[in-house]
């Protein structure tokens, strides 16, 4: 089995130095990497090209198109019987080829995504910030978990397609704002199977400060409503708890400023959401610094998710704006 690591790069030479780093690591050798350059100012020739000794790699460098039609130029381009998608933020573990060959040799798929976790070397907000992302206690914990809710959608920094279902889709008719997930719903509409490998974790680094994730998580509220404009039946329940958690902290804000007796109920709920989420993020991480900033990044997560997605809804839902 050969694979084809396709990576969408943008303005990030240092992340991608350090990805392919991981990947001169890698204990299955079959593959080839080809990074696709997405109209950088900050180009990463030089980066890439220092590793033309240590691995099959090229560089492709083309106008400024998003990351989804970058994959597409990758895959358009791409020699493997097997396309491998990750974010240029991401690090990979040394034997992540060979588990997922070893898994697709015994439980053939046609499409796969992975989970992500947080690498010993990321910052606290990093760790933090991981935490939200994967917490069973926020909208992260929908995301690379078997128990995941309704059809597993593999998500683009963690992803595999095979060369037939690049064939019959022609790959991502979208290049941003939810563009993984329409791409996975309409590979499954079209009867591919798909599947979760919980072995083939890549450690996403994702965001260096809390005004960076702000403004990723809230991008992805209004992607939400983008994917329902393409398929309705794919806003389920779980998908308006962010923007229910938003509108609850600004009402309990309010009964707090009219002294409102409902105020305290509100309040005794925050403080219990606070501590479940310090000791639940402080059993994993073994580390007060990163419990307290999870309750940051859970906050985070939820109200900016909420925010884009309540913006959206009501300027492309409810009044139809384009």
């Amino acid at each position: 089995m050969f694979f084809s690591i396709v990576i969408p790069l943008f303005n990030r030479p240092q992340e991608i130095n350090e990805l392919l780093h991981t990947l001169t690591k890698q204990t299955y050798l079959q593959f080839e990497v080809l990074v696709i350059e997405d109209g950088s100012v900050e180009k990463a020739e030089d980066i890439v090209s220092s590793y033309s000794d240590k691995l099959d790699i090229g560089y492709y460098y083309k106008e400024n198109e998003g990351q989804g039609f970058s994959r597409n130029y990758g895959f358009a381009r791409a020699k493997g019987d097997y396309f491998v998608v990750f974010d240029s933020d991401c690090l990979i573990p040394e034997d992540y080829l060979e588990t997922v060959k070893d898994y697709l040799l015994e439980h053939p798929l046609d499409a796969y995504g992975g989970p992500d976790g947080a690498h010993h070397s990321f910052t606290a907000i990093q760790k933090a910030i991981s935490y939200s992302m994967t917490s069973p206690f926020t909208t992260g914990g929908i995301r690379g978990n078997k128990k995941h809710i309704g059809q597993f959608h593999p998500r683009s920094f963690n992803m595999g397609i095979s060369r037939e279902v690049w064939e019959k889709t022609g790959g991502f008719i979208l290049t941003r704002l939810g563009e993984d997930i329409e791409f996975s719903i309409r590979v499954q509409t079209l009867g591919f199977e798909i599947g979760l490998i919980p072995g083939a974790i890549v450690y996403h680094k994702r965001r260096t400060s809390f005004a960076q994730f702000y403004k990723q998580l809230h991008f992805f509220g209004r992607a939400r409503i983008n994917i329902y404009k393409h398929f309705p039946s794919e806003l389920k329940v779980v998908h308006f708890f962010p923007a229910c958690f938003t509108v609850f902290l600004f009402l309990t804000l309010i009964l707090n400023l009219l002294k409102q007796p409902l105020a305290a109920f509100c309040n005794t709920m925050l403080v219990l959401y606070v501590l479940l989420i310090f000791f639940h993020s402080l059993t994993i991480n073994r580390s007060v610094k990163v419990a307290f900033l999870s309750i940051i990044a859970s906050f985070v997560q939820l109200t900016a998710y909420g925010m884009g997605f309540i913006q959206d809804l009501w300027k492309r839902v409810i009044f139809n704006q384009h």
